[in-house]
């Protein structure tokens, strides 16, 4: 499978939009999807693993880093009225289907899908939610976290899902070592961790 969509503004591939079927928040929705982002058919196992462990989006800023056609953007706005959802993406197919399907669903409000260097810098968040690009390896991964997990608001959590065999402990341990708060492995499920960091409040 191609990872055009880890590293590319602009993938390569045709983009040749369909609709699926897919559950966000508890109920049936159609959403639009394309070629050449992550995940095109359907909400990955990871994704799927993390949405079954995440309480209710907070009422206040939310970030999901990495949004793809956007399964967790979407789902913290269905689930939230009053969440503000910021989707992040380098690759802006993902983007322009996030906010496509925020728009098909209603909560094109709630959601702002952006480039990451758009993003405000004083912006924080109350809560950040992601299945972090883990491929793109250890190095750009450790730069991706420490760009965003400080961004944390006191008291806000970031919850991340991540393979168990492409180095989810070690990652966990990594984060705790940064001092961004307080990181907690907080379930395991089809070869998963769920990773819990709690900000904490001053």
């Amino acid at each position: 499978m191609s990872e055009d969509h880890y590293f590319s503004a602009e993938p390569a591939s045709a983009d040749e939009r369909r609709v699926i079927s897919v559950n966000l928040a508890g109920r049936e929705v159609d959403v639009e999807t394309a070629p050449g982002i992550f995940s095109p058919g359907h909400v990955d196992l990871g994704t799927q693993v993390l949405l079954r462990h995440l309480p209710p989006a907070p009422a206040g800023q939310v970030l999901d880093i990495g949004c793809g056609w956007g399964p967790l953007a979407l789902t913290a706005a269905l689930g939230t009225a009053d969440a503000r959802v910021t989707a992040v993406d380098v690759n802006r197919r993902s983007l322009d289907l996030t906010a496509r399907n925020a728009e098909r669903l209603g909560v094109a409000a709630q959601v702002t899908a952006l480039e990451p260097d758009d993003v405000p810098t004083t912006l924080t968040f109350d809560a950040i939610w992601s299945n972090p690009p883990i491929r793109i390896g250890k190095a750009a991964l450790h730069e991706l976290l420490a760009t965003w997990l400080p961004r944390l608001a006191p008291g806000g959590e970031a919850w991340l899902v991540v393979q168990r065999n492409l180095g989810a402990d070690s990652l966990a341990r990594w984060i705790g070592e940064q001092g961004w708060g307080e990181i907690e492995k907080v379930a395991s499920a089809k070869g998963f961790r769920v990773l819990r960091v709690t900000r904490r409040a001053s």
